[in-house]
This record gives structure tokens, sequence and C-alpha cells, in this order.
């Protein structure tokens, strides 16, 4: 092929922008409107959501006009200032917590030991992947009548039932985070020289929380949900009890707004635990290590 033959490159012509728009450029930044420096909060943003759920709810009550159906949720709302402050509910309310600590605190240590015998021998390993593969999908409820054979009525059953609610969860997690562990972080680790439980304290754990942190989230929110029902259950056959006795001793007497007002009490806890304690120490781990946005 001759040098006639060859085909010449396409050069771009060059120019130059001389006069440019104000309008072609984007805009990069600017100051924020009142209203968009409080929408951006995301306590304002739920309160709406909150407060649109409220009106809602009172409308249609009051649309209905049968309040032993679906009382009002002003009325729901005097309800739970009677019973918190004049009647039994805080004291049930303390009654079920003490109950949740109990079984959630036996529920993570036994879950702790299944973890270290996971990540030490392999027969440990086996153990809890058999173990968590058999009990992890079986209700809690399931064992009441069980924990009612085994350990009658009282606060045994609610713990056993709690701690089932709680081991496997956390338990699976936990042991899924330290296997998630890269090679990189364990050799740098031991090129430190840290061995036995400094090495777990400083390498293992940390690395691991998102996943623990995870798990302790799912075993709170399992052991609550159970303790709730179990209370039902335990409140009728026992005449006391928490939280669930509460609920189910107002439904017998067709106090509707005091249902709800028992009702309105899981919920706030839950959104208390999961919005104040959990965050609070996801902001001072997970966050703050870069592990999470």
């Amino acid at each position: 092929m001759g040098k006639a033959d060859k085909i010449a490159p396409h050069v771009r012509p060059e120019y130059e922008v001389t006069d440019v728009a104000a309008a072609q450029f984007g805009e990069v930044q600017r100051p924020l409107s009142m209203f968009e420096r409080i929408w951006n909060v995301t306590g304002v943003r739920r309160f709406v959501v909150v407060a649109s759920l409220a009106i809602a709810w009172e409308l249609y009550a009051r649309y209905l006009n049968n309040p032993l159906m679906f009382p009002p949720f002003s009325e729901v709302v005097e309800a739970f200032y009677l019973a918190f402050a004049k009647g039994p509910l805080f004291g049930r309310m303390l009654t079920t917590l003490q109950v949740l600590l109990i079984g959630y605190g036996c529920g993570l240590a036994l879950a702790a030991v299944f973890t270290t015998l996971a990540v030490s021998t392999r027969f440990g390993n086996d153990l809890l992947s058999t173990l968590t593969a058999m009990f992890n999908p079986l209700p809690a409820i399931a064992l009441l009548p069980l924990a009612l054979l085994w350990f009658g009525l009282g606060l045994p059953s609610l713990v056993f039932v709690i701690v089932h609610s709680v081991l496997w969860a956390v338990a699976l997690n936990t042991h899924t985070g330290f296997k998630s562990v890269s090679d990189t972080l364990r050799m740098a680790g031991q090129n430190y020289g840290l061995t036995g439980v400094r090495y777990v304290m400083a390498i293992l754990i940390p690395a691991a929380f998102p996943s623990i942190l995870a798990g302790l989230k799912i075993g709170w929110a399992f052991a609550w949900r159970t303790l709730i029902a179990a209370e039902l259950v335990f409140g009728v056959s026992a005449r006391s009890g928490g939280l669930g006795w509460y609920i189910f001793e107002n439904r017998n007497l067709l106090e509707t707004a005091n249902v709800f007002a028992g009702l309105l009490t899981v919920i706030v806890i839950g959104l208390f635990v999961e919005g104040v304690i959990f965050r609070a120490i996801e902001a001072r781990t997970v966050r703050r290590w870069g592990m999470q946005r």
C-alpha cells in the first residue's frame, strides 16, 4: 500500500468560545431556603408522616362513629395519658421490659458461647450450622406449649421463648460476620502480634460489627414480638403479666381505647429502641469507623 492510499486522520478544527451565556452554567451550590433546611431534618419528615397518619385516623374514626370498634385518635391519646399517669400501664411496661432484658441478656450470652465454639473448632462450626438450620425457622410462639409443660407459668417460660428468639439470629449473624473478615485484615492483626482475646477484640469484632449489629437488631425485634404474644397467653393463665396482658385484659372489658393505648406503648418502645439506642450505637461504631453511611 502506497503513501497515497493511506487515509489521513480527521483533525478537529480548533475553536474558542468567547461569549458563553450565563444560562449555560449549572447551579453548583446555592444557599438553602428556611423550608429546605427544616425539611432536611429526618425527625421533621418523620413527624410529618406520623402527624398525617394521626389526622387520617381521627377523621376516619369520626366518620365511622363507632368508638367501640375504632375510637378516635384523640380518645386513644387521652386513654394513654390516664393509663400511664394514673393507671397500671407504667407498671405493666416495667414488668415487660424487665422480662425482656433478662431473656435478651441470656440469649446474647448463649449466642456468644455458640459463636466462640464455631470460630474456634470445626465441630463447633458444624454444631452451630446444624442447630441454626433446625431451630431458626421455628417460631418461638410454637414453643409456648412446651415451655408451659417444662417450666409452668411464670418468668422461666417467658425467658425460654425469648432466648429462642434471640439466640439463633444473633449467633448466625455474628458467625457470618466473623467469616467475612478478610485475610488481609487477619494477617495485619497477626503481624502486629495480636493473639487470643486481643486479636478478637481488636480485629474480628470491629470488622464484623455491622453483621453483629444487624443480628442484635433482628434478635431484639424477634424478642419483642414474641414477648408480647407470650404475655397474652401467660396473662390469661396466670392473671398477671405485662403489656400483653394489659391489652388482653382491656379487650375483655371492651375498653378499646385502652387496647390501642397498650399497642401505642408497644410501638413507642420499639421506636425508642430502634431510633435512639441502636442509632446511637451505629453513630459511635460503624458510622464513625466509615463502615456505614
